[in-house]
């Protein structure tokens, strides 16, 4: 029935509308969804595309195959001496590389461990641990993600890929380490990683830590120790088992607990060696030293420039450089150094030890025994504590008494009751040091070289690095400039008081150690016996541009070198370096050669990649360089270098100036033959510490027994060619002069002034002959030598610059010309005058 139908109720009506909207909304949710899910992948996939692009770009910039395989396989470059003797080795730390069959099975599995688990599972990155580590970062709790390989992509290329914490350096390690996984097996990883890993006190590498550590090799180590060395890679410094032993042993136990829960080591093996003891043995590994150390450093230095400038690694090339030492000479050198060197300590302890000023001995051996009955130096530090009390406060351990609070009469008296301290302070301020080097002057190759008496206890180089005033050793560069200047050997100035004002206004007055003489003396005097008088007046004359320039010119020109007129003198410091191949340059009559120390690089597999030589150029001219060099031989023959020859019997064409500064502080003696030029400087590093006495503080009685005993052992072993020459200067040919009589050659000779360094060295009843003392005597009766009257021997007397003797005249004395040079007149005489050279 109709009636009987109920219409519909609201709550139906309004779950009809709600079922027809719900399929609306899910669409709409759906919609946002889609939309959302769009933009988020258009978003990821432009993410994705800047970030390919730009790995992209950087992947070309990596390391490539060919570095990864030079960085495997790095090898030390070697320096060898002329004669193949090896010197040094140039790595980045002392190394020894091992094969993987040589190390610790122990130390692999600690390092995997603890390392990187997953190291054989996976290409060079492990996901997981790397989104792991960046979840711990994010929460403040900043660890490594880094596998095996990436650390082996740190210690290979540091410069290229680098150790800042960015995301461009985390992409440059990441497609760097995929590239060595697709280049090398897992075990050349393991084996290049533990043979580059750097383990502090300049070894790198698993075996010479092992031997640093334990002294003993890689192979023998045992779990504890493994564990110990795989812990420090974490922080070498800071787990440093010497310096930190707590912080390295509870890392060590880190690295043991993770060998347990990867199951190579059972819980009782465990247990007991964590709390074993470190049981560290640092063995320092020695460097090995080559008979030249300091020439190495030198030589490392310049390799370095090389290297850089030409794409090279100097410690990873395996380059091989041939230098120019040659082995005998250098050993020749060493051994007289150390000779030497003890006989001055020896000397130094004995005067500075009794009260009494007076010279012992002028016999250097002497003083061996005369050591044995005093206390080196005790009156020294007597009769100067407030040197001693200066010394102490210069020491770290004093600087550091002071900033912990001490005050400075505290830690003074602290100190000085430290006899260890006290005792190692006073022998390293009167250890007496030296440097030696020889060269050859027509190569200007380097042959020996000695920077200190030893080079594990003073590394400074007293050849290079010490600049030590020259002294006397560089007035021939004075001299030098005033013959280029065109004054001549026989020019004259006074020995007397000299005053020189300076720009300033002030007022200099040079003097010498033997005083004024009153007398005339000549340029060639004024260099042979070293007088300051002579040489302030010659620098005055040329000017000090001229000298500054010849000094730069002739190989001094590394130094600084004041103008100031006391430069004649040697006041500005220079390098012993510079002043044996300024040497070189006059030995080399003129032509400056800068020094050579390599002769050629070649690479791993013996091409040669550089050659080194240099050429000579003139800056003096020869005539100056070869009457320079006369004058110097006057120095050895009769001048401050008399001793090279009387002590150590050198028969040779030789040459050379002594130097000696203010208070003895510094003694030098260079020495020069056609095939070696040598020179030494002896001192202390404190010039507060001096030679005591005037005579062994002379350099013609210290650096000269250095350079004397080289050259004696040189000229032995037949090592230089005793009969090579120097070239003469040049001399005109002796002059004859017909003489009437007997009367008139005496009264001539009485009256006439010899020039300087000149006398009678050969009278007959006949003849004289007036020469420089050393020339060879001169025979009569020359066919070339001209005649000379009365008249024309005193405008030739004149013309050699001295006043012409009063001749008595004689009506018959005649002039025959030049073609009857060996006769004479009935009655008369001949005298042979040679000219003086200019």
């Amino acid at each position: 029935m109709v009636d009987n139908e109920k219409p519909h109720k609201p709550d139906q009506q309004h779950r009809s509308s709600k079922n027809k909207r719900q399929p609306q909304r899910k669409r709409k949710i759906w919609r946002y969804f889609f939309i959302l899910s769009g933009v988020f992948t258009i978003m990821l996939l432009g993410v994705s595309a800047l970030v390919a692009s730009y790995v992209a770009k950087i992947v070309p910039t990596t390391p490539g195959v060919e570095a990864l395989l030079h960085a495997r396989s790095a090898q030390p470059s070697i320096l060898l001496s002329a004669d193949g003797t090896h010197l040094a080795t140039f790595s980045r730390g002392q190394q020894e590389q091992v094969g993987l069959e040589q190390i610790s099975p122990h130390v692999l599995e600690a390092l995997i461990a603890t390392e990187d688990h997953r190291f054989y599972e996976h290409r060079g990155i492990d996901v997981s641990r790397t989104l792991s580590a960046i979840v711990h970062t994010l929460r403040g709790d900043a660890q490594g993600g880094s596998t095996i390989t990436q650390q082996l992509v740190r210690n290979l290329f540091p410069e290229e890929i680098g150790r800042t914490r960015t995301i461009d350096r985390k992409l440059r390690e990441i497609i760097t380490a995929i590239k060595i996984e697709k280049a090398y097996t897992k075990d050349e990883i393991l084996e290049t990683y533990l043979n580059s890993v750097p383990f502090l006190y300049n070894v790198v590498g698993i075996e010479m830590a092992a031997r640093t550590y334990y002294d003993k090799p890689a192979s023998e180590l045992d779990v504890v120790e493994s564990a110990t060395l795989v812990g420090m890679l974490k922080g070498t410094s800071y787990y440093n088992p010497i310096i930190n032993p707590e912080r390295a042993q509870k890392r060590r136990n880190v690295v043991l607990a993770q060998m347990h829960k990867r199951g190579l080591l059972s819980e009782d093996e465990f247990n007991a060696m964590r709390e074993q003891a470190l049981q560290v043995k640092l063995t320092r590994q020695p460097d090995p030293l080559g008979v030249a150390p300091h020439f190495a450093a030198y030589v490392r230095r310049q390799l370095i420039e090389w290297a850089d400038a030409n794409d090279y690694n100097l410690y990873t090339d395996g380059l091989v450089i041939q230098s120019t030492i040659d082995d005998r000479l250098q050993q020749m050198a060493a051994e007289a150094v150390e000779r030497q060197s003890q006989v001055l300590q020896d000397i130094a302890d004995v005067e500075w030890g009794r009260s009494t000023e007076r010279v012992a001995s002028q016999t250097p051996t002497a003083y061996g025994a005369l050591r044995k009955n005093v206390e080196p130096f005790s009156y020294f530090w007597s009769a100067r504590p407030e040197l001693l009390d200066a010394f102490v406060r210069e020491t770290p351990e004093y600087k550091k008494a002071i900033s912990s609070g001490q005050t400075d009469e505290a830690a003074l008296a602290k100190l000085k009751a430290n006899t260890g301290f006290m005792t190692r302070l006073r022998d390293n301020k009167t250890r007496l040091e030296a440097g030696f080097l020889a060269m050859d002057p027509v190569s200007g190759e380097i042959k020996a070289w000695i920077g200190s008496r030893s080079f594990e206890r003073d590394q400074f180089d007293h050849v290079a690095q010490a600049e030590r005033q020259p002294g006397s050793t560089f007035k021939p560069i004075v001299y030098g400039a005033a013959l280029e200047q065109g004054l001549r050997p026989d020019r004259v100035y006074p020995d007397g008081q000299v005053e020189i004002r300076a720009p300033d206004g002030s007022v200099w007055r040079p003097t010498d150690m033997s005083g004024f003489s009153g007398r005339m003396m000549s340029l060639r005097e004024g260099l042979i016996y070293s007088k300051n008088t002579i040489t302030a007046q010659v620098m005055q004359d040329v000017g000090l541009p001229n000298v500054l320039r010849l000094a730069r010119d002739i190989g001094v020109n590394q130094s600084r070198l004041d103008p100031v007129p006391s430069l004649s003198l040697g006041t500005s410091p220079v390098t012993l370096l510079e002043m044996v191949s300024a040497y070189s340059t006059i030995a080399r009559v003129g032509s400056y050669r800068e020094p050579v120390a390599i002769r050629k690089i070649t690479d791993r597999d013996g091409n040669v990649v550089a050659e080194f030589d240099t050429e000579a150029h003139r800056v003096m001219s020869e005539d100056t360089a070869i009457e320079l060099i006369d004058m110097m031989r006057g120095v050895v023959r009769q001048g401050t270098a008399t001793e090279v020859r009387s002590r150590f019997k050198i028969v040779a064409d030789i040459a050379g100036k002594t130097g000696t500064t203010q208070n003895n502080t510094d003694g030098w003696f260079i020495m020069m033959h056609p095939n070696i030029v040598a020179g030494a400087w002896v001192g202390f590093n404190d010039s507060r510490v001096t030679m005591r006495s005037d005579y062994w503080g002379q350099g013609g009685h210290n650096a000269l027994l250095l350079v004397g005993d080289f050259f004696r052992d040189t000229i032995k072993s037949k090592m230089i060619d005793v009969k090579a020459k120097f070239p003469q200067p040049k001399r005109p040919p002796p002059v004859l002069v017909n003489a009437p009589s007997d009367a008139w050659v005496d009264k001539v000779t009485e009256n006439m002034e010899m020039p300087p360094g000149y006398g009678v060295i050969q009278r007959e009843s006949t003849t004289i002959v007036i020469a420089p003392p050393e020339a060879p005597p001169m025979e009569r009766g020359s066919d070339s030598a001209p005649m000379l009257s009365s008249d024309e021997l005193n405008r030739y007397l004149s013309g050699i610059g001295r006043d012409p003797a009063p001749v008595p005249r004689s009506d018959t004395a005649t002039s025959s010309g030049g073609s009857g040079g060996g006769s004479r007149q009935s009655g008369g005489r001949d005298l042979i005058f040679p000219d003086v050279g200019h």
